[in-house]
């Protein structure tokens, strides 16, 4: 196999594995891609493109949903979607040009996990049972929370369903919440970031998109179904581990040069 299309495969089961659960998948394609040597603004922008075959495999899980006429979900879906969007147009080449790098990520990784263990320690009251009960209010407050995932590392799915938690959402709202909302946020990024940088690719690099997108949807369409499941029964002291265990790894690999990190 090309060694393009190979690492496609490889970040696009890297992408759909993490997109939905608590770990930041942004974080694991930069470092994983790191490794790999894909690591200059030609491979940001794919990293970004390939969220959208995630996406599509929300779009697919929840067709239903989707695809009736349902005005509340989609006011809400726009009401929460408008605070990153605009804060990302902002500053989102800053935060790419100073925060893309695997040390910062290592860092996010291990304050987001130090929250999520301190908010899954804390008694929370949860007063919305469905995201069919969300009003407007509580979806612009689960969008504010996702702009705390334009810093990479920090996790998209983390931000919102911590976020969604500590404004009253219980556990599978807020997870189901977070799955809608990635429809318009990495549609949007995705379609922006190609847009912006499409000098950069040519008709040969469509493989490797195609490559991507596919393995993307197909490893995060098993991934939501098994979370649905473990959010039920389960909290996220388990991804809070890993992210810290993670982050300390990159930091200590990074600090004793075990590892050649673009820091």
């Amino acid at each position: 196999m090309d060694a393009s299309l190979l690492h496609a495969l490889i970040l696009g089961l890297v992408e759909g594995i993490t997109e939905f659960l608590p770990i930041s998948s942004t974080g694991h394609l930069i470092l994983v891609g790191d490794l790999l040597g894909d690591n200059d603004a030609r491979s940001g922008v794919f990293f970004v493109a390939i969220q959208t075959g995630a996406m599509l495999a929300v779009v697919w899980e929840y067709r239903a949903r989707f695809f009736r006429i349902d005005a509340a979900l989609w006011r809400n879906l726009a009401v929460a979607f408008l605070p990153a969007a605009v804060l990302g147009l902002l500053f989102g080449s800053m935060i790419k040009q100073a925060l893309f790098k695997p040390v910062p990520v290592a860092l996010a990784f291990i304050v987001g996990g130090l929250i999520i263990l301190f908010v899954e320690k804390k008694t929370l009251e949860f007063r919305i049972q469905t995201t069919q009960s969300m009003t407007w209010l509580d979806a612009l407050k689960v969008g504010c929370a996702q702009c705390f995932a334009l810093i990479p590392g920090t996790s998209r799915s983390g931000a919102t369903i911590i976020g969604g938690m500590l404004f009253g959402l219980s556990r599978p709202a807020a997870t189901e919440f977070s799955f809608f909302l990635a429809v318009p946020t990495l549609c949007a990024a995705g379609a922006y970031d190609l847009w912006k940088n499409r000098a950069l690719f040519s008709a040969d690099d469509l493989g490797m998109f195609a490559v991507g997108m596919t393995v993307s949807f197909a490893s995060a369409f098993v991934v939501i179904r098994w979370l649905i499941r473990y959010v039920a029964t389960h909290d996220f002291r388990p991804f809070a581990w890993y992210r810290i265990a993670f982050g300390a790894a990159v930091l200590v690999t990074a600090h004793f040069g075990w590892v050649s990190w673009k820091i």
